[in-house]
Formats: structure tokens, sequence, C-alpha cells
């Protein structure tokens, strides 16, 4: 069986990670969708909730899972028996900063292989920060997240707003 990792912060989930967890779900034998928990950013949901809002678009997925993790990728990978990563790219920003990461995890563990998926072109613009931004300026987002969990994110970004 193949399992590929999908990690990111998720923070929150939009139509871009959708597509690249349905086209992965495709690929591969099981698809881990994990959201990181990454010391340097400030997330606008907890780990829990980003778990939760994923379980809420991946729950017609039946060989997609939903988890979480901290610490280095590639020991969570031998955790869930995996050698292989999944990354989406936007742009060639993305590439060189995922380039770099799968360089370093393969230097860390030479069996851990990065497989990139270029988004589709629908959602190439698409990330969480620009999410949050046009979101707390009272922008519309609903073509940009899913939509089991636009009342949830309009929610927190009323509530950050009106704090």
């Amino acid at each position: 069986m193949t399992v590929a990792i999908y990690p990111g912060s998720f923070d929150p989930v939009t139509n871009g990670h959708r597509d690249i967890i349905e086209r992965a779900s495709r690929v591969f034998d099981k698809v881990v969708v994990s959201v990181l928990e990454n010391p340097r950013k400030q997330p606008m949901f907890t780990i829990e909730e980003r778990v939760e809002m994923l379980k809420m678009i991946t729950n017609s997925y039946e060989n997609v899972e939903v988890d979480s993790f901290q610490g280095l990728l590639i020991d969570y990978a031998k955790q869930k028996n995996s050698n292989i990563v999944v990354k989406g790219l936007r742009a060639m920003s993305d590439f060189e900063f995922e380039f770099q990461m799968a360089l370093i995890n393969r230097k860390l563990d030479s069996r851990l292989e990065t497989m990139f998926m270029m988004t589709n072109n629908r959602y190439s613009y698409v990330s969480s920060s620009i999410v949050k931004e046009i979101g707390s300026y009272g922008g519309d987002i609903c073509e940009l997240v899913p939509n089991e969990v636009y009342n949830i994110i309009m929610r927190r970004l009323r509530q950050e707003r009106d704090a």
C-alpha cells in the first residue's frame, strides 16, 4: 500500500488544498492530510479546529485520513509507514521553498521522496494568508474556501475583526 503524507498548516483550509487532496487521493492508496504544528506561525485556528475542518471536507474520500503532528516530518513519515510527501505548488516562490524542504528532508532520510503537484490554475492565486486578509476586511471568500467550512471561517474572521 502506497501511503502519501500531505502536510501543511491549513490555516484555514482552501479550495486549493481540497484540489490537491482530491487529486492525491486518486494517485495514492492512502493519503494522510496532516496539520503541522508550526511554532513560527500564529494560527487563526487551533490544531483541533483545523483537523475538524479537514475532516469535514474529506469525509467522502475513503482513502483519506486527517491527522496532526509536531516535530520533524521524517519522523512522522516513519510513524505513518510512508516515504512519500505530497506538496502543492502555486508559483515559483512556492517551488523554491518546497524544493529546499524536500532536499533537507531527503538529506535527513534518503528514502523520503517529495512529489510536487501543480495546483489547478483556478486556485493558483489562493493561499490561506490571502483568504485571511480578504476576509478580515469583509471581502467575499466564498469561492476561495470549501462550502462546508465557509461559515466557520467567516465567524472567526468576524470575531477577530470585532476584537
